[in-house]
This record gives C-alpha cells, structure tokens and sequence, in this order.
C-alpha cells in the first residue's frame, strides 16, 4: 500500500472515531451499566467490520447507487436508534457502577453485542464513510489488489474504533466510579443524545417524502 495514503487514512480515520456521537454515548451507556463493556464495543466494531466486508465485495457502492433501499435502511437505523434511547432513558434512574458488581449474564453479554453491531451496522452514515472516503485512499499502482487495500483499511478503522471506544468506555467508567449522581445523568445524555440522533436521520427520510407529496398535490 501507499504509506503516505495510509498514513492519511490514520489521521482522518482517528479524527471521524474521536468525534462524539451515538457510539460514543453507546460505549459510555454500556461502560456504566455493563460489569464489562467489551460485547458493546466488540458490536460496534462488527458493524463496521460487517460495512468492511460490504466495500470488499462491492455491494456497497451498489447499495449507495440505490436511494430507495437507502432511504429505508435509513429509517431502519432511525427507529433502532429511538428505541435503544427510549430504553437507555428508562434505566438512567439506576444507573451506577460498583467494581463488586456481578458479572453480567451471557444473554446480556449477547444483548450488548447485538445491540452495538446494529448500532453500527444499521447505520447508513457509517455505509457511505466506507463508500465515499476509504477509495480515496486506495491506490491502482500499489502491489496489493483494489479489494485487499479496501479491506485493510477497513479492518484499520475497525482496530481503532475499538482501541478509543473502548477507552471512552474505561475513562467514563473512571470518572463515575461510587459516582452514582453523575453516572445517572451521564446515562440519561446517552439516552438523548441516541433520541435526537434518531429523530434527524428519520427527518432527513420524511421531510423530503412530505414535500415531494405536497408538490404533488
């Protein structure tokens, strides 16, 4: 591969995982109210590995040429995202972390992978990411074919969503620890911050559905 590209793609990739957002306040839901956020982390990064293996095949370029299919996995992420922010404002009452806490259950482990990968994996903002910027950092005169330096790069991002969100989830976990207060409305930001992400992407599908149907008329 091209070091210097690469190197570009480090800087860029690094900047987009340190950006607050809904996985951020996912991993910090999960670092409060799980014993051990590694299944959310790990979910979040196999959304991701899973637009990885999309890019790899081609199938998300061809996903992204397709407004239709788009608009309704948009909706699809939109309402995921409503209803995890729904249930994460329901438990910020309780939410604390105590370092005797009980190991969570397998089920709940599964939960919070599940729950993480369609965070990620739903999300068709992280779809274009892949589509509209890790090309950009590919180059046709390097040893490696097209698809493998996609899949590299893409398996790059996954590594350092886990390696800072993971970090973000630890720090949180730091900050609030025996602080049940503050891990309460740390949960409940979560919560909203999930709600307000959730409702724009949903806007972003019927505002422009509503209009087109009144011009109609």
């Amino acid at each position: 591969m091209n070091p210097q590209l690469f190197l570009a793609f480090l800087i860029v990739a690094v900047a987009l995982a340190c950006t607050p957002g809904v996985d951020w306040a996912y991993s910090i839901a999960a670092g409060l109210r799980q014993r051990s956020f590694a299944p959310a982390v790990a979910g979040l990064c196999g959304g991701y590995a899973l637009h990885t293996a999309l890019l790899v095949l081609g199938l998300a370029a061809l996903l992204a040429g397709m407004p239709g299919v788009l608009g309704w996995l948009t909706a699809a992420g939109a309402l995921y995202l409503l209803w995890l922010g729904f249930s994460t404002l329901r438990s910020w009452r309780g939410a604390s972390f105590s370092a005797d806490a009980p190991s969570a259950a397998p089920k709940s482990q599964l939960r919070a992978f599940l729950q993480g990968m369609g965070i990620s994996g739903i999300n068709p903002k992280g779809l274009l990411f892949f589509v509209a910027l890790v090309p950009q950092f590919v180059s046709p005169d390097a040893a490696l074919p097209v698809p493998v330096q996609s899949g590299l790069l893409g398996l790059t991002f996954v590594l350092l969503v886990a390696v800072i969100y993971s970090c973000v989830a630890l720090l949180a976990r730091k900050l609030l620890h025996a602080r049940p207060g503050a891990a309460r409305h740390v949960t409940l930001a979560s919560g909203i911050v999930m709600l307000i992400l959730g409702a724009a992407l949903l806007a972003e599908q019927i505002v422009p559905a509503v209009s087109a149907a009144v011009s109609r008329s």
